[in-house]
Parts: structure tokens; sequence; C-alpha cells
């Protein structure tokens, strides 16, 4: 267990008054604790005894989300919350105003890169929360649509892993997060025409980034659950993957553009993530995305 004389600056942050709380949501190390007390609860599991404790320094982590430092923003303050909430260890009150502050780190200035792809990718374990036992109300879920939609969407900044600083990701946490709603059947099937339009946003991505971190993957596994459910026919599948080949742009350019040969790098990719996957998937409905797959990927200079 960690000693009392460290676990003391966890007992005094949980203790402490609502503003300097709030004040630590954006330290790191949260106000009140050192970098040593949060190495030491890692090496600990995270294991926090006290209920109160744990829900309070829960909230004071995102903050860490940010840093440079991916010792602290990926190996301490993201584990931290992936494992509190998959143990579910975290009150719902907590996890409401956990996610509360994250949607307001997905519109804040992130010069650094870091601050909106992990509060992506904890959102993302918050709506797992919610689909394995519900907590949220309908109108909750629909805005959280529209916040993942609008993140994805918004994505500009394409670096995946860089030596020293780590993951940034932001394309493949997004996508996480959609397949987190994908999952859930709580989610209806107004809300998929959206998600959708948001993974053709990056499958294809305007920039013209060519992936090289596995995110056209990413971008597979919620078509591959939105499949699942059944909601569209074999012709609308047909005409949404049908679209994505345009998306690489002017035909006479094939072969003869850097551009032109990033976006159909990209979109190959994607296609041929869905068809392995549905080429060995054992549910019909899956398998059935092989067909609209190929026709695209004919479609494709």
């Amino acid at each position: 267990m960690i000693p009392s004389r460290y676990l003391l600056g966890l007992v005094l942050f949980a203790s402490a008054p609502a503003q300097a709380a709030a004040a630590a949501q954006d330290a790191c190390p949260p106000q009140g604790i050192d970098a040593g007390t949060l190495q030491r609860l890692k090496e600990q599991k995270f294991a926090i005894e006290d209920t109160a404790t744990r829900n309070a320094l829960a909230l004071g982590l995102p903050g860490c989300l940010s840093s440079p430092d991916p010792a602290l923003r990926d190996g301490i303050a993201y584990e931290a919350l992936a494992q509190w909430m998959r143990d579910d260890q975290l009150d719902v009150a907590t996890r409401r105003q956990l996610r509360d502050l994250l949607l307001v780190m997905l519109v804040e200035s992130d010069a650094d890169g870091f601050r909106r792809p992990f509060a992506a990718l904890v959102l993302s374990e918050v709506a797992r929360t919610d689909r394995i036992t519900p907590w949220m109300s309908p109108k909750e879920r629909a805005a959280t649509v529209e916040a993942a939609v609008d993140y994805l969407e918004s994505v500009r900044d394409y670096r995946g892993y860089a030596d020293a600083q780590g993951w940034r990701h932001g394309v493949a946490h997004g996508s996480d997060w959609l397949m987190q709603l994908a999952l859930n059947p709580a989610f209806e099937r107004t809300q998929l025409e959206p998600m959708l339009k948001a993974i053709a946003s990056q499958a294809v991505p305007e920039s013209a980034h060519a992936y090289v971190f596995g995110e056209p993957g990413r971008l597979a596994r919620p078509v591959l659950y939105f499949a699942k459910r059944g909601w569209l026919s074999e012709a609308e599948w047909v005409a949404w993957f049908g679209e994505l080949p345009a998306r690489i742009g002017d035909p006479a350019k094939a072969y003869s553009d850097t551009v032109w040969l990033a976006r159909r790098h990209d979109l190959m990719a994607f296609l041929s993530a869905i068809y392995l996957e549905a080429d060995q998937s054992d549910d019909m409905q899956i398998k059935a995305l092989k067909g609209p797959v190929v026709m695209a990927m004919k479609a494709v200079p």
C-alpha cells in the first residue's frame, strides 16, 4: 500500500475546498500531490480504498491529459481513469462531472496537441460505462453523439506517435469513442448518419495526410459494429461506401499527384481493414459488408 505520508496528500486533495479542486483540474500533478505520489499509486495498480479520495482524484487527473510527459499523461492519468471506470470504482456523479470536464477540454486551446485526443480517449471510457450499466439520459446520449461527431470531424492534427513525446492519435481516439457508441444498444438509428459522416470525413481526410499509425483500422471498427446492428440494408451500404472513392479527388491527377496518392492510400487502407474483418467474421450482418466494400474498391482508380 502507499505509505501514509503519501496517502496524506491524496486525502488533503480530496478534502480541498471546491475552488482549490477546480484549480487542480488544470494542474499536473494535481495541487497538493507530487509526481512521486502518482508514480507510487501506479505501482500499487491505482488502488485507493477510500471512495471519496478516489473519486476526488479522478476529477483532478484530467489536467495531466495535457501533459507533454507521456508517463504522466498516458501511463498515469489515462490508465488510472480507465482502470477505475472499467472496475466500476467511480460513482455516477463523478462520471458525469468527469464527462463535463472532458467535453470542455475538447474545445479548449491545444497547442501541443495532447489535450483534445486524450480527452476523447477518456470520453470513450466514460461512454463505455454507460454501455455496461446505463446511467445517462436519452438527452445526454444525444449530446454525447453530437460531441463525438464534432470532435472526429474537427481533427486536423494528424500526429500519431513521436519519440519522447508519445501518442497524440486524434483520429484513432475519436474512432474509439464512436465504437463505444456503436456498441451501446441505447443509441438509436437516427443517430447513425452523423456518425458515419464523421467517419467518412476522416477515412479520406481533406488534408490528404497519409496514415501510418493504424488509423484506418480504428476507423473501421465502429463501422463493423454499426453493421452488426442491422440498421442499413445492403443497398444503403453500397451507397455509403460508393461515395468514398469520389473523395480522392480529380481522376485526371491519378498517380501523378501526392495529394491524390495520399487520399487513395488512406481509402484503400480503410476499405481493406473492413474487408478483412468482414471476411473473417461469423456475423452475417458484418460479413454482408464484403460486397459493398469490393464494389467501392473496384471504383478506386
